[in-house]
């Protein structure tokens, strides 16, 4: 397989990656790279148009803002400077306004407190970055939040661990989604050999 060729075609399934100044690099570009090989149409939205700097190094031109974006399958949020939308009201109302077309949530480390701002994760059991677990469960009281686990999936919702475990979050999503074996041939093709598939805790399978 080539590099940039995907494994599968199919560009049914679409995810909206929010960003915002100050989001952890490795939390949604590990994500975006298994999303990619999967076969998803990925769309990167901010507040505005503007540029956005990731960890002060790397420049992001988004490709909507929250006022054009269109509805996608999947919406997914990352962790870093992650008050920067958990404390923005706009933020947090424009994430409310898609719900009801929204099928999948997905987070990635402190990404959760944003969902979490949302009343996505009110009565859920949740992870997030190992540091943030007292945090998160604080300002989520109603949400039961676990450590020492990569992902957490409660069907509609996938929240993960820091960085690389969103990595894991991302391939049981495709898993779910595309079949395990193209999760299994993504983690091969990016040479991904922690993977190792239903390592998290899927609540789904209890519903």
């Amino acid at each position: 397989m080539e590099k940039n060729q995907h494994i599968l075609k199919d560009q049914k399934t679409t995810i909206c990656f929010y960003l915002y100044d100050g989001v952890e690099v490795l939390d949604f570009a590990g994500a975006m790279e298994v999303f990619s090989y999967a076969g998803f149409k990925i769309i990167t939205v901010a507040k505005t148009k503007a540029p956005i700097l990731s960890q002060g190094i790397l420049k992001i031109t988004p490709d909507y803002s929250i006022k054009d974006a269109p509805l996608t399958d999947i919406f997914a949020v990352f962790g870093g400077s992650d008050d920067v939308a958990t404390n923005d009201p706009e933020v947090i109302s424009w994430i409310k306004s898609r719900d009801s077309a929204t099928k999948n949530y997905f987070s990635v480390c402190t990404g959760a407190f944003i969902l979490g701002k949302a009343g996505l994760l009110d009565q859920l059991t949740v992870t997030t970055f190992h540091k943030s677990i007292t945090n998160l469960q604080k300002a989520i009281p109603k949400a039961k939040v676990l450590q020492n686990v990569r992902y957490v999936d409660n069907g509609r919702v996938i929240t993960t661990a820091g960085i690389s475990a969103g990595i894991d979050g991302a391939l049981h999503l495709v898993s779910k989604l595309r079949g395990k074996e193209v999760a299994e041939a993504i983690a091969k093709q990016i040479e991904y050999d922690k993977y190792v598939p239903e390592q998290g805790m899927d609540l789904s399978l209890q519903q």
